[in-house]
């Protein structure tokens, strides 16, 4: 499997997530064209069909690579 760069990972999420934010407290119209963008290359990116578990997975991979490469290296042993 490709593993998306996570810098451009890190921006999707906090784009998307941010946008989820302003939907709560926004108009109840739905899921705008940005998101609906978001949501789609989040899924492209992390390999999945459906935005919640494209945020799972994408979480997983970010906190994969917050984690030092010592101490990834250490857990594998």
């Amino acid at each position: 499997m490709l593993i998306p760069h996570s810098g451009l990972l890190r921006r999707l999420v906090d784009e998307y997530e941010a946008l989820e934010a302003e939907e709560v407290t926004g108009p109840a119209s739905g899921p705008g064209r940005r998101a609906r963008d978001l949501a789609y290359t989040l899924c492209v990116a992390t390999g999945t069909r459906e935005v919640g578990r494209a945020l799972d997975v994408a979480h997983r991979l970010l906190d994969a690579t917050d984690t030092p490469a010592s101490e990834r290296a250490a857990s594998a042993d």
